[in-house]
């Protein structure tokens, strides 16, 4: 059973990653890590910043609420996702890209709103 609370557990579980399976944990937390960067840069989570560096953290000590916290999942995963395991299809990928400008989109309105 998959820890869903553990941020990096969870995102790995996602791309279809076994939760034991640790060779790849550096990629993915560099990748977590900078999708974090850029929701700060957009001003949504903590003012300063946030990262993780295990699988010990949670989606809760992000701190933001749930609604907004569903999305920020989302982002995390699909910027992830597009580094680590793109789709060799161009418009896959484009898909991908847009879905990201959108929840950026959605998330910057969320957090302008609160």
């Amino acid at each position: 059973v998959y820890n869903v609370e553990s941020i990096l557990t969870s995102i790995k579980k996602l791309v279809g990653i076994a939760e034991d399976y640790t060779v790849f944990d550096t990629d993915f937390i560099i990748y977590i890590n900078s999708a974090f960067a850029t929701l700060n840069q957009l001003g949504i989570g903590p003012v300063e910043g946030f990262s993780i560096v295990d699988a010990s953290s949670k989606w809760s000590d992000y701190g933001v609420a749930t609604p907004m916290l569903d999305h920020v999942k989302s982002y995390v995963y699909l910027k992830v996702k597009t580094i680590f395991d793109p789709p060799t299809s161009p418009t896959v990928l484009d898909a991908y890209n847009r879905m990201i400008q959108e929840t950026e989109w959605r998330l910057k309105v969320a957090s302008e709103t609160v």
